[in-house]
């Protein structure tokens, strides 16, 4: 007896929709094409679950926050309970302050929106967090404290805060080897000196 092929329309239309959203932009100081960090959190999601929705999710997380796209539209696109995962996956930006004048702000919101969030939107963010910590923890590994300079914010003691926050946040997946991995990278970045 044959297997069923595996229904994956709603997560090519989401990769599709994402590739062209994110198209002529780069990953923040890596040379390469941007949509390669949705597609590994894509990756990253698919370890914990084979939800198409959750997956298109994933692909989908840093359109709202990254490109002219809207929750509308995701809406529109793909539904509400994938606009609603995108829309707490992305940052709010206070209108009249800059990305690094509304970091700190940025960072606890978003730490305790998902601390308070369904678990789908845990998933999802952890697959975004956990392909953002790998970047980090190889870049670390070659330029040291050189790293922090790329991001908005340059105090490795601030990116730890931020990541043992979000770790927190996201301890209902204790039980994953995406997060073991991710926690695993957190302590490794910001060990103690």
């Amino acid at each position: 007896m044959a297997n069923k092929p595996l229904d994956t329309q709603l997560l090519d239309k989401a990769i599709l929709f994402a590739v062209k959203a994110h198209s002529g932009t780069e990953r923040r100081g890596k040379g390469f094409p941007y949509i390669v960090h949705p597609m590994e959190a894509v990756e990253i999601v698919s370890t914990m679950t084979s939800d198409q929705e959750l997956l298109a999710a994933a692909a989908l997380h840093d359109t709202v926050e990254d490109t002219n796209v809207t929750v509308e539209q995701i809406r529109e696109e793909f539904g509400d309970r994938i606009a609603d995962i995108v829309e707490n996956e992305s940052d709010k930006h206070a209108a009249g302050r800059s990305e690094t004048d509304s970091w700190h702000d940025r960072k606890r919101s978003a730490i305790e929106r998902l601390a308070n969030a369904p678990l789908d939107t845990k998933i999802v963010a952890l697959g975004d967090k956990l392909s953002n910590m790998r970047a980090i923890a190889r870049d670390y590994s070659e330029k040291g404290d050189e790293l922090w300079k790329i991001f908005h914010v340059h105090d490795k003691k601030d990116h730890e805060w931020h990541y043992r926050g979000l770790a927190d946040s996201l301890r209902e997946l204790a039980g994953t080897f995406a997060f073991k991995e991710f926690e695993m990278l957190v302590n490794q970045v910001f060990e103690e000196e």
